[in-house]
């Protein structure tokens, strides 16, 4: 019995984990594909760095005729032209294969001069789609460093308010502080987006519409609570004789806390920090509502599903949103298994 139950777990791990990275892998595959590359069927998983092609001439035309290798290992009809800067020009925009005129008037020649098609094999710039994606979609670098900005702000106003709250909560003997943290909580409860609707009307009034620190204060009202209550659970369980003993050797509140009490609470910040900047830097909703011209680039990717751009130039662009998070998770791990292991 016992065996089944772990057969039964570990296919439940797998499927589970097949679901996560399926789909990650099919992103990543679409944001290194060429616009050609991206219909092809069925879908390759792991992504091409080349491509192979067969040109041959046509004399009664008098154009060259560009065949690729699909994959189906079949060639199919590409591109006709006996214009070389053309031919690069398809073969940049199609294929992410950056080649001069002149080259490719140097490969391609054999096939006029012997009547034989010529056999090429071309390898792809790999990270044009990533840069592409800054030139097609206007304001993307904008954006990018709006996210970057919102995200910062987030943490730095969750990490203040909330640290302190939770501070004030585990060091101070004020009535009803368990209310409090509670209540804190509970603001987790209702969506950043039915916040941000009335919030809006305020926003405006104060000159804060459509910028980066109008939706940091957003994006921190469910993350103070959350804050709250990590940092105060850890403040609770550091030793005030620590403190008390700092006190006795001459240093002040302030010195007491930098250097005694902060680096032990140093993981709940870190756990904290994650859930902010995660809230900020996914979010299209509130960003959606709250933004005009200064958009998220979270948003800029989701508004880019569906138009008239290649889908893998906001493939590539989700890529570089999930990024960032993956190394700002990545550099906090530590910190977190301290506190949760």
């Amino acid at each position: 019995m016992s065996h089944v139950k772990k057969t039964l777990f570990y296919v439940l791990l797998v499927t589970i984990a097949m679901t996560v990275i399926v789909p990650v892998l099919y992103l990543t595959t679409i944001s290194f594909s060429s616009t050609i590359e991206t219909y092809d069927y069925p879908k390759q998983m792991i992504p091409s760095l080349k491509h192979d092609l067969r040109v041959s001439w046509d004399d009664e035309n008098n154009w060259y005729l560009v065949e690729r290798k699909n994959t189906k290992n079949e060639y199919e009809d590409l591109y006709i032209s006996s214009k070389f800067d053309r031919i690069s020009k398809y073969l940049e925009d199609y294929l992410n294969v950056v080649k001069s005129e002149e080259k490719l008037e140097a490969d391609f020649i054999e096939a006029r001069t012997s009547g034989e098609a010529v056999y090429l094999t071309y390898y792809k710039t790999v990270f044009r789609n990533f840069t592409k994606f800054f030139s097609v979609f206007s304001g993307a670098d904008k954006a990018l460093a709006n996210s970057i900005q919102a995200a910062i702000l987030t943490i730095l106003i969750s990490m203040s308010f909330g640290g302190s709250v939770g501070y004030a909560l585990a060091r101070t003997s004020i009535k009803g502080k368990d209310a409090i943290g509670v209540a804190s909580l509970i603001v987790r409860m209702f969506p950043v987006v039915s916040i941000s609707v009335p919030m809006a009307i305020l926003l405006i009034r104060y000159g804060m519409f459509d910028t980066m620190i109008g939706l940091a204060i957003i994006y921190s009202i469910p993350n103070i609570g959350l804050t709250a209550w990590i940092t105060r659970s850890i403040f609770l369980g550091i030793n005030k004789e620590l403190e008390e003993a700092s006190y006795v050797f001459g240093a002040n509140k302030l010195q007491t806390f930098t250097k005694i009490t902060f680096p032990l609470v140093l993981p709940a910040f870190a756990a904290s920090s994650m859930y902010a900047f995660i809230t900020a830097w996914n979010d299209t909703a509130v960003s959606l509502l709250l933004t005009d011209r200064n958009q998220t680039l979270a948003l800029l990717i989701y508004k880019s599903i569906g138009g008239s751009a290649s889908i893998n130039y906001s493939a590539a662009g989700a890529i570089i949103l999930i990024l960032p998070a993956l190394i700002f998770t990545f550099l906090l791990k530590n910190y977190i298994n301290k506190m949760w292991g």
